[in-house]
């Protein structure tokens, strides 16, 4: 009986260390999927969309926490200036800024990704109640501490103030506000598609500011100068996405304006227009089609075929104007046109 009760047991062990051993054969060879971002496809987690407002003058840099942003829109404000709308999802960093107001412009970029928790330091004051009556979870600094909302003493105000993001997510959890996560707001991630033009960089222009993109084939990402100069982040990495995208858009005055008299610009996002998409070292002339608030942005070639993003981060410029593109033709001479 004792042998018999040994044989089975040895049978048992060996039968486990053989399924053990195809278990480890067969995770080598299908390893689990990692999870990808829908909104830069990164590798990274789905998390809680949070928006910020950041500012994009000069005194504003270098900013903080932008390198983590899956997304980044580039808006015109009053005065022909830039502001930035900055999308986290996939990570969130502890620090975020310099942050500044929202604008009307803010309301319609946002809807596509959901209820997003919008972090912003004030509007003006006919829009606040805007802000408030939008599918958005307003987290403005107007209602949130000094830890949240925070001095960076090495900074001059209306540039110092600086968001503290996990506090702001922990109390998100805390009030259990109702925040999508991540989902796909019209684009994809893939290959390339056939054609484009070889493109050594690109300027995008707006009446007070520009940026300029700068293709790194070692990095595999478009490195971004802001009004000339290395768009370089508080960390020391130079900014720069693996998709840059400029939507041209029709840009108007709204009604409401600073306290200047300045006059806020509106950026239409939602309708139909053209545009460029720049991916792996190369610009593709685009189409771009979003049919409501609600619904994400598609961006196509001329024929209708789908323009999947590279994989990584992807920055928007909302322009009127259109930009200047250095090509590289096939003699490897860099040629710009506009």
């Amino acid at each position: 009986m004792f042998y018999k009760r040994l044989t089975l047991a040895l049978a048992t062990l060996l039968l486990l260390t053989s399924c053990s051993a195809i278990s480890d054969v067969v995770s080598k060879v299908s390893p689990t999927p990692v999870e990808h971002n829908l909104l830069s496809g990164r590798a990274g987690t789905n998390g809680a969309v949070l928006a910020v407002k950041i500012d994009d003058t000069n005194s504003a840099h270098p900013q903080i926490g932008l390198e983590d942003a899956d997304v980044v829109y580039i808006e015109q404000v009053e005065g022909g200036l830039t502001r930035l709308a900055a999308i986290f999802s996939s990570v969130i960093p502890t620090h975020i800024g310099p942050v500044r107001s929202a604008r009307i412009s803010d309301i319609d970029i946002l809807r596509q990704y959901g209820r997003v928790a919008f972090a912003y330091s004030g509007a003006q004051k006919k829009l606040l109640p805007v802000i408030d009556s939008a599918y958005l979870q307003n987290l403005g600094a107007q209602s949130q501490s000094s830890t949240i909302y925070t001095t960076d003493p090495a900074r001059t105000p209306p540039f110092a103030m600086v968001l503290r993001a996990d506090l702001l997510m922990a109390k998100v959890l805390e009030k259990n506000y109702q925040i999508d996560t991540a989902a796909s707001v019209g684009w994809s991630f893939g290959d390339a598609p056939q054609g484009g033009k070889p493109t050594e960089s690109v300027i995008l222009h707006w009446p007070a500011a520009r940026y300029s993109a700068t293709w790194s084939e070692p990095q595999s990402r478009w490195l971004l100068s802001h009004n000339s100069t290395p768009d370089i982040a508080d960390s020391g990495k130079v900014l720069g996405p693996s998709t840059l995208v400029i939507q041209m858009v029709s840009i108007t005055y709204s009604q409401y304006h600073d306290k200047f008299g300045g006059v806020t610009p509106f950026s239409q996002t939602v309708g139909s227009g053209k545009g460029f998409v720049l991916r792996d070292g190369k610009s593709y002339p685009a189409l771009w089609l979003r049919s409501s608030a609600e619904t994400g942005t598609s961006w196509s070639l001329a024929d209708g075929s789908e323009i999947k993003f590279a994989p990584g981060q992807v920055w928007v410029a909302l322009t009127d104007t259109e930009p200047d593109f250095t090509y590289i033709s096939a003699s490897a001479s860099p040629t710009k046109t506009k």
